[in-house]
């Protein structure tokens, strides 16, 4: 079982700062090194990701960032080999449409394309896109969803009759080839069986070992009794350096950017997400910045103000190859990363870390991917989903 590498296109802007300043930020002040997210920045991390060897970029949903579909098939024309993670909202989209969508994406980038799923957690973000349906309902719909999409893949007429969606003699005249996988993550009761029905990778935010196991255990007893099987991915960021001096005293600096007030605001409003898996992520540092280093290497600084993934592996390159092969060894075979800013980061960790994992036979070896001991060169808050 192969490690498999992913990084993250920043749709809704980059920089040097944890706090999120985003494309269609209304009246927020300027700040250092804010970076928007034009095709021609996104296609430098795009190329570098493509040339550093990493498998395919996670693309984010919601009202604060691009919209994920239009923006990656546009950037498999600057590379060559990259797969594009594509996340979307099933309850602002026909399941036949998706379907048809994710064939055409499949012929055009010639097989480049993975769907994540993301049902969402936070009302408020779902009633702007029209959908008012509560929490447990949405996975109901993402449930029947999924079961249209592979349905009609199959490329003759497809009924279904559900509480969400009817649909009759549904069809993809040519279907995609390869099938896209399915990523799909959900910490709640109701997330769990959707997981075991559909997903191909269930995907997690990066909680301590002990935590992730458990949902392991939990989603592959659920898939076994289903007669499926599941594989795993995590969602996480992360600060690789020469050093751990050096990549603790980057956490720092980014730590101390923050002030109490931006802090305070941001666990307000995260606060009040549904999503279990975004309370579970704030319960691991309770909003303080004291012990953030909630397990060997695993900083929770990120989440003090960022929706979504909030904790980063740090450390010297060895040490983050450490955690992920102690991940690796509970079954994650999938680690979607990022970091601050997404273009300097991706080098870091594309010549620091992945010759490391390389080392210890956990990747293939990958034309484009640097060479063993290559070194690396020295507002309103996005809440969405599929980050």
């Amino acid at each position: 079982m192969s490690v498999h590498l992913h990084w993250f296109l920043p749709t809704g802007g980059d920089g040097r700062t944890l706090v999120d300043r985003h494309a269609y930020a209304h009246n927020a002040p300027a700040a250092p090194g804010v970076r928007a997210p034009d095709i021609d920045y996104l296609a430098q991390i795009a190329r570098a990701a493509d040339q550093l060897g990493f498998e395919a970029v996670l693309t984010p949903t919601g009202t604060w960032c691009e919209d994920a579909w239009l923006t990656t098939v546009a950037l498999s024309q600057h590379t060559e080999r990259l797969k594009f993670l594509v996340a979307f909202r099933p309850g602002v989209i026909s399941p036949v449409l998706a379907a048809q969508m994710a064939a055409t994406y499949q012929r055009i980038t010639r097989g480049r394309l993975l769907l994540n799923v993301v049902t969402g957690g936070d009302s408020a973000e779902q009633r702007r896109f029209g959908d008012h349906l509560d929490h447990d309902e949405r996975y109901a719909r993402t449930d029947e969803f999924l079961q249209v999409v592979r349905g009609v893949w199959e490329g003759r007429p497809y009924d279904f009759h559900g509480s969400h969606y009817q649909v009759d003699g549904g069809l993809v005249a040519l279907p995609p080839e390869p099938r896209p996988q399915i990523f799909f993550g959900g910490s709640s009761p109701a997330a769990g069986p959707v997981a075991a029905r559909n997903a191909d990778v269930y995907l997690t935010w990066g909680e301590p070992p002990e935590q992730v196991k458990r949902k392991i255990d939990w989603i592959r007893g659920l898939a076994e009794a289903e007669g499926r099987d599941v594989r795993f991915g995590i969602r996480m960021h992360v600060i690789s350096r020469d050093s751990a001096r050096d990549a603790w005293a980057t956490a720092d600096r980014l730590l101390a950017d923050l002030d109490e007030e931006t802090i305070a605001a941001a666990q307000q409003a995260l606060g009040r997400s549904e999503s279990v898996g975004q309370q579970r992520m704030l319960a691991l540092h309770g909003g303080s910045r004291d012990k953030l280093e909630i397990s060997p290497n695993l900083w929770a600084g990120v989440g003090l103000v960022r929706g979504g993934a909030g904790t980063a592996l740090v450390g010297s390159h060895a040490e983050v190859a450490d955690r992920i092969e102690e991940y690796h060894a509970l079954g994650i075979e999938h680690f979607v990363l990022s970091g601050y800013p997404h273009l300097e980061e991706v080098y870091w960790f594309g010549e620091g870390v992945r010759p490391e994992l390389a080392a210890r036979g956990l990747l293939p070896p990958s034309v484009g991917a640097p060479a063993p001991g290559a070194g690396a060169a020295a507002v309103p808050l996005l809440v969405a989903g599929g980050r």
